[in-house]
């Protein structure tokens, strides 16, 4: 799942991006509205997470313009605004849940989770090619009856590619799709998380799954064998 956390406090920021990482979300940051705004009407987001107050463009006017684009991506909305009126003009002017600061990091995430529930219409449905199965919801993995321990970015490299299952997806696609879009790493760390997801769900199975094509990316074979 990818989320666009809008938010001009850099620690604030930093820390909830480190902890939804941690629970397997990838997070982008953007430190004033006039970048949010064009990020998140420029990059396909699972989630935005939006304070109110904000440097150059602030919260309400930031869900009034995507709404007013047919964007509905879901928006969480975080302020230090604590009154009935800041809650209810943003719920109008588009958000689809509102927070308080502070708040416990816990509670965040339960906001998070079910929001992410509601707007798809319950929880995500499981993933299955052949008799490889990922649940999202529960953030489990089987191969048969085998359960498989994958970390949260090996599960989310094998989710993007169960998603896609007998296309090619090229390194860049597989980066943009699961790590953040200021990522700038080594973008070999696709083929080290590739080579883990081989001996985890594939090796010790006497499968081949996973295949690299050479000079355009991988595929997951949607015909297992």
């Amino acid at each position: 799942m990818k989320v666009l956390l809008v938010e001009d406090d850099a620690r604030i920021a930093a820390t909830i991006k480190r902890g939804l990482g941690a629970e397997g979300f990838s997070v982008d940051v953007c430190l004033d509205g006039e970048d949010g705004l064009w990020r998140a009407a420029e990059h396909h987001y699972d989630l935005l997470i939006l304070d109110l107050m904000l440097p150059r463009r602030n919260g309400f006017e930031i869900c009034r313009a995507l709404r007013a684009k047919g964007d509905w991506t879901p928006i969480l909305v975080l302020t230090a605004k604590d009154g009935e009126y800041d809650e209810s003009e943003a719920l109008d002017t588009g958000a689809d849940d509102y927070l308080t600061k502070p708040f416990s990091f816990l509670v965040l995430v339960a906001h998070v989770r079910a929001l992410l529930r509601r707007t798809a219409g319950g929880s995500p449905a499981p993933i299955q090619v052949g008799d490889l199965r990922l649940d999202p919801a529960r953030h489990r993995c089987w191969r048969g009856d085998e359960e498989i321990r994958l970390t949260a970015r090996e599960f989310a490299v094998l989710q993007f590619l169960l998603r896609r299952a007998g296309m090619v997806v090229s390194k860049s696609e597989i980066l943009d799709g699961v790590w953040e879009y200021d990522f700038e790493g080594d973008p070999n760390v696709v083929e080290v998380y590739i080579r883990r997801l081989r001996r985890k769900v594939d090796e010790p199975f006497g499968r081949h799954d996973l295949e690299t094509v050479r000079g355009a990316g991988y595929r997951l074979a949607d015909e297992p064998g």
